[in-house]
């Protein structure tokens, strides 16, 4: 079953910005998550008979989207950069400490928190487009709920 290019052009159209803020903590930033997207549905067109329907053509474009992005990091020799500009405005709550929190995770759990969260994908998805088991997804989640928790909590407060 492959996509079509109506049905690949309506998501790009409906999710880019989801996508962009999902992938700036892997690219280092919005311009080059911005270029990683745009090429991840250049080439989900070029590559659209290749969709099997297994899962969402989403997710699918998601895993195009992630590997891109994770290669391009590896070709660059760069190691994971956390700065403010990382993570796009729209990526995350406005609270400060919920920022600040979320740019405390490793960008793997990040963009996990993130799929899940943001992006709206069930850990079957996630699992796919990362190349883990939802085991994985799973303990991920469960990791970047206590970080989470710790970097929230009032000191003193029981959770």
């Amino acid at each position: 079953m492959a996509a079509s290019v109506a049905e690949i052009e309506e998501l790009y159209r409906l999710r880019f910005t989801v996508f962009r803020n999902g992938l700036a903590s892997v690219a280092g930033g919005a311009e080059p998550a911005r270029e990683i997207v745009q090429e991840a549905f250049a080439r989900a067109l070029r590559d659209r008979r290749r969709f099997r329907g297994d899962g969402s053509l989403e997710a699918w474009v998601w895993r195009i989207a992630v590997n891109h992005a994770l290669k391009t990091r590896r070709d660059l020799r760069e190691t994971w950069v956390d700065t403010p500009e990382t993570t796009a405005p729209e990526a995350v709550a406005p609270d400060d400490d919920v920022r600040a929190a979320m740019q405390a995770l490793p960008p793997r759990r990040r963009l996990v928190v993130f799929l899940r969260y943001f992006a709206d994908l069930p850990y079957a998805e996630i699992a796919r487009i990362c190349d883990v088991s939802e085991g994985t997804v799973a303990a991920t989640l469960a990791q970047s709920h206590a970080e989470l928790r710790m970097h929230l909590t009032p000191e003193g407060a029981r959770p």
